[in-house]
């Protein structure tokens, strides 16, 4: 049985889901006035994986991530740029999705975006307005009452006298309490808006995933995800909504994944660590390498983003890699192997764990092929693709990815440092193997000196060879 950690209780709790065999899971997705850091792209990550093994273990997932295209940053952001709120989300919704291919992160089933749902978001806030949760503040703006919900506050383990104590009291608002957040913003001149009952103007942040996820999903659905950063207040606002205006329990889990760190310190603009995906991708091997590098820590811990990391995860992939030379027999329904990845997986998505099946997978395979039993070693082969699928890895053909260069950050000490002078970039395929083909050729007529300096100078150029029987040889890029 599946079990999660339920951020709204604390406790790991088992996975039941409300209609049996079937799992609905509502992530909070980007708002896109920007590219994709890599912050998001662990959040993207881990809910891909959620997703990719809930399916792998026979449940039929509805995976719902929004588009939130309609905020005071887009509005800014339009406008420093001088072009049109449509033109920038668009370019910034294809920037996201070829990001997300480039990783590898599978589509969601649903991708809303609250421009579409604004006639479900005005019918929502109009229902808290009649059951007394909400109310027209005196400047036009629609309020939440947040002192009217009781539970407010459970999922951040949040006080309301302590929220208070510690809140600035915005006199221009016409706030009932500081507290109070706001549904429904009245219009302001040249900003985009839309009817409604309190007149012209357009949704908050906080009830538009709340309006999309019971649109697409139900009042009441398995899971809901997100960035540790949402718990607080976009979370605790959504339940309150959610909670008082369908008379539902909302989301039955809810589900954080922890923050990125870079080089150990908060990633941050100000700091000039922020980096982007279409930044750091080109620095990379593979994009494989930034998926085994998010997936080799607990999606609920932080994470410390630094090339000494990437290296780590770019060897690692490397060996299970190396151990998928050769052939290949399809993967067994279950196996000692497949149980243990899992129950790792079980165990609230434990991909660490999961990563150890694998590499102790590759070391089998390489044990088998040394003690010559080829048939063990291509089984456990098989077995190796197929759980590295499961998580979004190994999805390469092996000699294409043993071969292909690493862009050299090294020499700078930056993760997303320019390429500088990696030897194995000045070679390429065909010059390597015809290296290769002038060394076997050295090799044939007995000339041992010159088939050493071929080698030598092969390695100075970073690419490693792997003489096998017969007189043939394997290579890759070290």
């Amino acid at each position: 049985m599946i079990r999660i950690h339920n951020s709204l209780t604390g406790n790991k709790q088992p996975l039941t889901p409300i209609v049996p065999g079937e799992v609905r899971m509502y992530v909070c997705g980007m708002t896109v006035y920007d590219f994709l850091h890599i912050g998001h792209a662990r959040m993207m990550l881990v809910f891909d994986v959620v997703t990719r093994y809930l399916r792998h273990r026979g449940y039929r997932v509805t995976y719902v991530r929004n588009i939130t295209d309609i905020d005071d940053k887009i509005i800014k952001r339009a406008a420093e740029n001088g072009e049109s709120i449509e033109a920038l989300t668009a370019r910034y919704i294809d920037a996201m999705h070829a990001d997300c291919a480039d990783l590898g992160v599978l589509p969601p089933d649903f991708e809303p975006r609250a421009t579409d749902h604004v006639s479900g978001i005005v019918a929502m806030v109009a229902k808290l307005i009649a059951r007394g949760y909400a109310y027209v503040a005196a400047n036009g703006d629609v309020m939440y009452a947040v002192a009217k919900f009781e539970g407010y506050g459970r999922l951040s383990g949040k006080r309301l006298a302590d929220l208070r104590a510690g809140a600035r009291v915005e006199i221009d608002a016409g706030k009932r309490d500081p507290l109070d957040f706001v549904l429904w913003k009245h219009a302001k001149p040249g900003e985009p808006s839309w009817h409604s009952p309190w007149g012209p103007g357009r949704p908050g942040w906080h009830i538009e995933c709340s309006a999309m996820s019971v649109a697409l999903l139900g009042a009441h659905f398995d899971i809901h995800g997100g960035g540790m950063d949402l718990k607080f207040p976009h979370h605790e606002n959504e339940i309150a909504q959610s909670c008082a205006a369908t008379g539902e329990r909302f989301a039955e889990i809810w589900m954080h994944n922890g923050f990125v760190n870079v080089d150990n310190e908060k990633m941050s603009k100000s700091l000039g660590n922020f980096f982007t995906v279409r930044e750091v991708l080109p620095r990379l091997r593979h994009p494989e390498v930034l998926r085994y590098f998010v997936l080799a820590s607990h999606y609920r811990g932080p994470i410390n983003y630094s090339l000494e990391q990437l290296e780590q995860a770019d060897a690692a992939l490397q060996r299970l890699y190396l151990a998928l030379r050769g052939p290949a027999q399809a993967a067994p329904a279950d196996s000692p192997r497949m149980q243990r990845f899992h129950e790792a997986m079980d165990d609230d998505f434990n991909t660490p764990e999961a990563l150890a099946v694998l590499q102790a997978l590759a070391r089998e395979i390489n044990t088998a092929r040394d003690a010559g039993d080829a048939a063990r070693a291509a089984a456990r082969a098989g077995e190796l693709r197929r759980l590295g699928g499961v998580l979004g890895l190994l999805g390469e053909n092996a000699e294409q990815w043993l071969r292909r260069a690493k862009p050299g950050a090294a020499a700078s000490g930056s993760a997303t440092a320019p390429a500088s002078g990696n030897p194995a970039e000045t070679l390429s395929d065909s010059e390597i193997e015809a290296q290769i083909a002038a060394r076997a050729a050295a090799r044939q007529a007995k000339n041992w000196a010159e088939s050493d300096r071929i080698r030598d100078a092969l390695a100075r150029a970073g690419v490693v060879l792997e003489d096998k029987p017969g007189g043939a040889s394997d290579w890759r890029r070290a």
